[in-house]
């Protein structure tokens, strides 16, 4: 059955004149989409329903390029948009011109991310999300939905979304959806298209390293969980060998004779996991070029001590020839038995 090609609508006059029933849901993007934005737009057609409509946004936002990057780079495939949009059951698209988002020229007047905003892709790329949150209030205003999507992927961008929505009351509800990740775990993003099959050997090295940190952080937390369950003797290092991890046998004797079994697992343990990997890509042809490794508080992007307990981001950004790449995955620390 062929989906229902999307209405192309280029204004926001044509977006507001449209007839609306029930929620409206959006996707931003700036196109090249994928598997990945796919997943999003089926996230919001199942939370819009049936008499919902879902709305994807295709813009190129200037204000988001700093000096140096790929902005004239960046692919634009709008026929090929429309159509995975359509697939995956939106109802609209919306592809305003520069012109018709800044009629004025670029904005006097625009969004400041903040302190949260300097760390991390804020360091690395400064004035990124000042454009960033600028376009999406914009983008919000224009389109006016009930719910917007975001992809996990971006984790530092969704939690600047989120603050802005909370801290300048915008009426919407931003919902996070989990990284979708090719076959060989390769996080799906619109720049993957510019790797060589040899860069894109290197690039594996991101996902590699944040399942290894995942792996570490799990074997310790099960370490931890089986501890309080064993008394603190010779017998309880012995019970929590055999659980035979491997990763984890190298530390149970410290696990559990040196650490109380309440404790959280150790967050330099899990970045050092992750380094490892790294430090091997970088000896690859071509090599990574680490820009940051980071578990931080999803809260504010801050670094975490080891007696961090609650949620956390192991995040990396790295460089793969001409290519920037990012990645994360979620973790919680101290999490109960």
């Amino acid at each position: 059955m062929t989906a229902t090609p999307p209405v192309l609508l280029r204004t926001a006059d044509e977006l507001h004149a449209r007839e609306r029933h029930g929620r409206r849901a959006v996707v931003m993007t700036m196109g090249a989409l994928h598997e990945g934005h796919a997943t999003l737009v089926r996230a919001a057609r199942d939370l819009a329903g049936r008499d919902g409509e879902v709305v994807v946004t295709v813009f190129v936002n200037p204000l988001q390029f700093g000096a140096g990057e790929d902005l004239d780079r960046y692919p634009r495939t709008l026929d090929a948009d429309l159509e995975i949009a359509g697939q995956a059951g939106a109802d609209a698209v919306f592809a305003p011109s520069v012109d018709e988002v800044y009629p004025g020229g670029e904005p006097q007047v625009r969004v400041t991310a903040g302190p949260m905003g300097e760390r991390l892709e804020g360091a690395s790329r400064p004035g990124h999300f000042d454009g960033m949150l600028t376009v999406v209030a914009k983008l919000l205003h224009l389109t006016r939905p009930d719910l917007a999507l975001y992809g996990q992927k971006d984790a530092q961008q969704l939690a600047l979304i989120r603050r802005m929505v909370r801290d300048l009351n915008f009426g919407v509800d931003i919902v996070g959806v989990p990284t979708v990740r090719e076959e060989d775990g390769l996080a799906l993003s619109s720049r993957n298209r510019y790797l060589t099959p040899r860069d894109r050997r290197t690039a594996l090295a991101l996902s590699q390293a944040l399942f290894a940190g995942l792996d570490r952080h799990a074997a310790q937390e099960a370490l931890r969980a089986r501890a309080r369950e064993v008394p603190a003797t010779q017998a309880r290092a012995e019970a929590l060998s055999a659980l035979g991890e491997s990763r984890a046998a190298a530390d149970a004797h410290a696990v559990a004779t040196s650490a109380p079994a309440s404790a959280p697992a150790s967050a330099a343990a899990v970045r050092a996991a992750a380094r490892l990997v790294l430090d091997d890509a970088a000896r690859l042809d071509p090599p990574l070029e680490l820009d940051y490794l980071a578990l931080v508080d999803p809260s504010d992007f801050t670094e975490i001590g080891d007696d961090h307990t609650g949620e956390a981001v192991l995040a990396v950004a790295a460089r793969v020839g001409a290519t920037r790449l990012i990645d994360n995955v979620p973790l919680t620390f101290g999490a109960a038995s």
